[in-house]
């Protein structure tokens, strides 16, 4: 994947100053997802394990919503009709699609407006940080359509970000979690005004990409792989996770421009 002339068929594709935006671009609809643009988006994140020039990401939504997740008619209405097989293939499918997000070493800076619902609101989740709208409404909706809240690893990852107790509610219940609910809780990292919310956002992302971005792929390891270690584990593992961003170009760098008495180094990223 070549950052500059990537051409995607199912979503918006940018890349400027090392920040990519992925924008769903079916605004008539809310911006739903299909079969196509599952997997497309699956294999954007996997392969931007080997697009070093690009150091974060920024999803977002066109038209004033997010996405309101699996498109109806040309998902849903299929899947009703599949044997087991093929149904096991597809939601291994969409779980491929968080693995890879989680899996891509650039942080992905949601930026969320409108709605933001069924696997809408599992890639919010699937995020490392999330702007949000007040006008943003958040729901995993499976139960409302008779199927598990367990889906492409919320019981796995959402209980992480803003509890157990608040993550059963809306597992069990499908309903709407708030802007100002998601905010308190942990969800949403800030609350932006709708004009203003792509710029914070890029804005955000470009914070990320001038920053040590080696370092940050190993923050983004860690992160992901502690949640199953003992307290020891944990521990050892960042010591010797930190150890080798000792031995980096970019910790050399900020030590020299501290000693010369500069007020930030310039990160390259290795």
């Amino acid at each position: 994947m070549t950052p500059d002339t990537f051409a995607p068929s199912h979503f918006q594709w940018a890349f400027v100053e090392g920040v990519a935006t992925v924008t769903l671009n079916r605004p008539e609809r809310k911006n739903p997802l299909t079969f196509e643009s599952y997997a497309e988006l699956r294999d954007t994140f996997r392969a931007l394990v080997y697009a070093p020039e690009v150091k974060a990401v920024v999803v977002a939504g066109a038209g004033g919503n997010f996405s309101s997740g699996g498109d109806v008619h040309e998902i849903i209405g299929p899947l009703t009709r599949m044997a087991m097989p093929d149904l096991l293939k597809f939601t291994r499918m969409t779980g491929d699609l968080v693995k890879a997000m989680r899996g891509c070493p650039q942080p992905i800076v949601a930026a969320l407006d409108g709605v933001c619902v069924g696997a809408g609101a599992i890639m919010a989740m699937a995020s490392d940080l999330r702007l949000a709208t007040p006008a943003t409404k958040t729901a995993f909706l499976f139960t409302r359509v008779g199927l598990a809240g367990c889906d492409m690893g919320a019981c796995a990852i959402l209980p992480r970000i803003i509890g157990q107790g608040r993550a059963s509610e809306l597992l069990f219940t499908g309903r709407v979690m708030s802007a100002e609910e998601g905010e308190r809780w942990g969800f949403h990292n800030r609350l932006v005004a709708p004009e203003a919310l792509l710029d914070e956002a890029r804005a955000l992302a470009r914070t990320l990409a001038s920053g040590p971005t080696f370092a940050h792929g190993i923050t983004k390891t860690q992160l992901n792989t502690e949640w199953n270690v003992s307290l020891e584990t944990a521990i050892e593992m960042e010591a010797q996770a930190q150890a080798i961003c000792m031995a980096t170009n970019d910790f050399r760098r900020a030590f020299e421009a501290f000693a010369a008495g500069r007020k930030a180094p310039e990160f390259q990223g290795d």
